[in-house]
């Protein structure tokens, strides 16, 4: 099937808030394409922006959702702004323990463990 005759899923408060969530996670390097090597950027000031449309999204529909459109944004605005902050310290002790080593290459695989010790 080409992409013109590609059927485009209705046009729903659902679909709008999980396009955003979706893309505030590929921002954050949550969703990786192709090869498992390969490393998807982080966009922390892209994934802020996303997070905040959302959150004002939320903030102008309030008492004008149904249970479910309710849940559905708040949860996503939960565990975007937790994956945030995860993130955040993540790069941020990536840059420490990349600065103390004085090696920028990305040749060498991290190890998880390391910033938390």
């Amino acid at each position: 099937m080409s992409e013109s005759n590609f059927p485009l899923p209705p046009p729903t408060f659902e679909f709008l808030v999980v396009s955003l969530k979706m893309q505030a996670e590929m921002q954050l390097g949550l969703l990786k394409f192709g090869d498992d090597q390969d490393k998807s950027e982080v966009n922390i000031q892209g994934a802020r922006h996303t997070i905040d449309l959302l959150a004002m999204i939320q903030e102008k529909t309030v008492n004008n959702l149904s249970l479910d459109e309710k849940r559905l944004i708040d949860n996503s605005l939960t565990e975007l702004r937790f994956r945030f902050i995860q993130a955040g310290k993540s790069a941020a002790s990536e840059t420490t323990i990349e600065d103390a080593i004085g090696d920028n290459s990305h040749d060498e695989p991290k190890v998880d463990g390391a910033a938390q010790a």
